[in-house]
């Protein structure tokens, strides 16, 4: 039996004695929920959410995690839409801009072009090389182990409207790697952009 690796072991619950909370910087990198909505006055919103994900093939759903209500998770659940929209190096410094909690619109502060959804009543950013329009499937505040209600919310859309930018598509396959997506990383500041790639070939 192989010897364990040496490792700094804490428990979650006593901290973690280090410089800056490692547990998101671990699970990385991880992609950036850029996500657009629109509230039931019609105010517009644009923010970006680190805890984000594809979940589902049939339906394809994506989802994103928000601590406390904020705006995004409020409006895709009282009009039942939201977008999401893909950060690239290109897009980073606006996508910045965007983490604001005030009380602006997040397009204008960003320079971003609002374009509306063709299939939900949500904004997208013109600007983004990708985008998906969603339909709101969920919405559940995430509880902890002992079944106690945390400050976080789940919300899941089920993708029913995809833009993707024609030369991100080579002999009809999406090239991840030219859109040149940005990932967040550990620490207060660290992104990253995606690195090389290599192929493997799933065994039969």
């Amino acid at each position: 039996m192989a010897d364990a690796v040496p490792d700094h072991f804490y428990r979650p619950a006593d901290g973690h004695g280090l410089a800056h909370d490692p547990f998101n910087a671990i699970v990385a990198p991880r992609p950036i929920g850029w996500i657009g909505t629109r509230s039931v006055d019609g105010v517009r919103n644009l923010a970006p959410y680190s805890f984000f994900n594809a979940i589902s093939y049939t339906p394809p759903l994506v989802g994103f995690s928000s601590i406390g209500t904020k705006d995004s998770v409020r409006n895709a659940q009282e009009t039942g839409a939201f977008t999401w929209n893909l950060v690239t190096r290109a897009l980073a410094e606006q996508m910045n801009a965007t983490s604001t909690r005030e009380g602006v619109d997040e397009f204008e502060r960003a320079g971003l072009g609002p374009v509306d959804g063709d299939e939900v009543d949500a904004p997208r950013v013109a600007e983004a090389p990708v985008s998906f329009e969603c339909r709101t499937a969920q919405v559940l505040q995430l509880l902890a182990a002992d079944g106690s209600p945390t400050d976080s919310w789940w919300c899941t859309g089920e993708v029913v409207g995809v833009h993707i930018a024609e030369d991100l598509l080579v002999d009809g396959v999406y090239r991840t790697e030219l859109a040149r997506p940005v990932l967040r990383g550990g620490g207060p500041s660290a992104y990253y952009e995606l690195g090389d790639r290599f192929d493997l070939t799933r065994p039969d």
